[in-house]
């Protein structure tokens, strides 16, 4: 029986950028272009490959300009890197890159945690980054931060995200992040707010970033492709979190979400070669293992008999 699995969005792996963000292991430029490069191959439409924040705060972001620089213009054309600030956009344009994802939070805490500025000073900020951006020939998105909670504040009110996301000094954006950086909102949560964007502000593609740290990480991501999301961010083995925020674990699991939406690219064999390639990386970082997917895929490994279903390795 052929089931259809819903409304299509597009995964961006997000396991160079956000993923890594709190290991305290570092990656050589060469591994990390041997895991951009695998995952390409697999069929992955978008990857996010790193940061210009600061290395002293950030240091496994500390290479991104090298990994740009040695990534062809094909490959950077599906690739994005996170920036704050126009010179941000400005040095990653310089090495290459092409899709920026210009972020700041909801929340004037965690902004000035993360960035050390306020909302309003980083989105005044905008116009400038998009400029450079266009100038190199490519695109900016906008990305929402601390979208539904912050870790100093608590609740973040959508009328919030909606004031930010309407804003004119955003509207050239071609897409607009809206983050659960916490892992702290439920499905309906993101359903109100991600149908709200949809409806109230600026037409442009809606992605959705989600973590797991409630265990509700893949149904916020569902949640959020029914309510319009084209796109959703998740992260190999669940990695990552943010350091500037209190609390927030791993990335929901690029692995857990191909699996609960099965694009025509992800074939039991392109389960199977992930698995193989989150596993290994994950060891050698010294990282759990939280993919759920994952686990099932293995559900053979020690004698019980699952080999009936075809995703299990």
């Amino acid at each position: 029986m052929m089931f259809q699995f819903g409304p299509a969005a597009e995964l961006r792996d997000v396991t160079m950028r956000d993923g890594l963000q709190l290991t305290g292991k570092m990656l050589s430029t060469d591994r990390k272009l041997e895991v951009i490069r695998r995952l390409l191959d697999l069929g992955v439409p978008s990857l996010e490959i790193g940061s210009l924040a600061r290395a002293d705060k950030v240091p496994p972001m500390a290479n991104t300009l090298e990994v740009i620089g040695e990534l062809t213009a094909d490959e950077l054309a599906r690739c994005w890197v996170w920036v704050a600030t126009p010179r941000h956009v400005e040095k990653a344009a310089a090495a290459g890159a092409r899709n920026f994802q210009y972020c700041f939070s909801a929340s004037d805490a965690h902004n000035q945690a993360n960035i050390g500025r306020t909302t309003e000073v980083s989105l005044a900020a905008m116009p400038d980054a998009t400029a450079i951006a266009r100038s190199v020939g490519g695109q900016i998105e906008l990305c929402i931060a601390t979208s539904f909670t912050c870790p100093f504040d608590g609740p973040v009110p959508e009328e919030r995200v909606l004031a930010i996301a309407a804003d004119d000094r955003a509207d050239s954006a071609t897409d607009i992040v809206i983050a659960d950086t916490l892992g702290q909102a439920v499905p309906a949560q993101v359903a109100s707010l991600i149908s709200r964007v949809a409806a109230e502000t600026p037409s442009r593609r809606i992605v959705f970033h989600g973590h797991d740290t409630w265990g509700l990480g893949v149904a916020n991501t569902l949640a959020a492709i029914s309510a319009g999301a084209t796109m959703v961010d998740g992260a190999l083995g669940g990695l990552g979190g943010c350091p500037f925020a209190p609390g927030a674990s791993g990335n929901t699991s690029s692995e857990d979400i191909l699996f609960a939406t099965r694009p025509p690219w992800f074939t039991p064999d392109t389960l199977a070669a992930m698995v193989d390639l989150s596993e290994k990386l994950l060891a050698e970082l010294g990282e759990p293992m939280r993919s759920k997917a994952v686990q099932g895929a293995r559900s053979n490994s020690h004698g019980r008999s699952a080999s009936a279903f075809e995703w299990v390795i």
